[in-house]
């Protein structure tokens, strides 16, 4: 999913790519945006599909569209990668895992505060187009106004209504694993040590601050935070 202007069109491209070169299995990538404008004609690109929403912060909530039941006529098994991650290992298993129940979505586990069970939508699969979540997207809208006030992000409020309604489940702790948190060294040492590809990871998710540029080059922004550089990323995001 891309809109707005903070990332171009060679971050879907080089999803694409990453993706092309760590799965096995056939797959079709689609591309929600609001500007399609530079984006490989490999990969399938839509409308981000509009919410009934009142004006605010948007927050990520663009992202509750993909569980609209009549998506584009897109049906079947569908992963969600945000286009700022980057892939280090092969993803088979994110497709060949196999969840508990036929409803469950399943999510990174949030890296700081783990107890609190909401998961982290940078990676997660779900049944797309096939009414598995009829009131997901409809509930949103129509409580969106007592919603906003009690969370922060789409993530917590669809972590929130699987555990109610359907099922979260988590991935492999090792496999999605955060540059912030598990990648840089925490303070002082990130001012010392470079950042380091924890054993096991097949996808290196970007929050806050840094993205993979600034990861490869080394900066940020409080210098407190400030982050060495990373080349081994270099050759991953491409």
């Amino acid at each position: 999913m891309k809109w707005g202007d903070k990332y171009g069109p060679e971050y879907v491209n080089r999803l694409y790519n990453m993706v092309n070169r760590h799965l096995t299995l056939d797959f079709q990538m689609v591309c929600l945006t609001d500007d399609s404008t530079g984006i490989d004609p490999a990969i399938q690109c839509y409308p981000i599909p509009e919410l009934n929403l009142p004006p605010g912060p948007e927050r990520g909530w663009k992202k509750l569209t993909t569980f609209k039941h009549d998506l584009y006529d897109l049906k079947g098994t569908a992963l969600f990668l945000d286009i700022d991650i980057v892939i280090v290992d092969n993803i088979d298993g994110f497709f060949t895992h196999k969840a508990e129940y036929e409803d469950s979505v399943v999510i990174i586990r949030d890296w700081k505060k783990p107890w609190r069970m909401i998961g982290n939508s940078s990676v997660y699969r779900f049944n797309v187009g096939m009414d598995t979540y009829p009131d997901l997207l409809d509930s949103f809208e129509r409580n969106f106004e007592t919603i906003r006030l009690q969370v922060r992000h789409e993530q917590a409020y669809l972590s929130n209504y699987l555990r109610e309604h359907h099922h979260l489940e988590y991935w492999d702790k090792t496999w999605c694993v955060s540059f912030k948190y598990q990648c840089v060294a925490p303070i002082p040492f990130n001012l010392l040590r470079a950042p380091i590809l924890p054993k096991g990871a097949k996808i290196v998710v970007f929050h806050g601050e840094i993205n993979p540029p600034d990861a490869i080059n080394g900066g940020g922004g409080k210098w407190y935070r400030h982050v060495k550089p990373s080349p081994w990323l270099k050759a991953y995001w491409q």
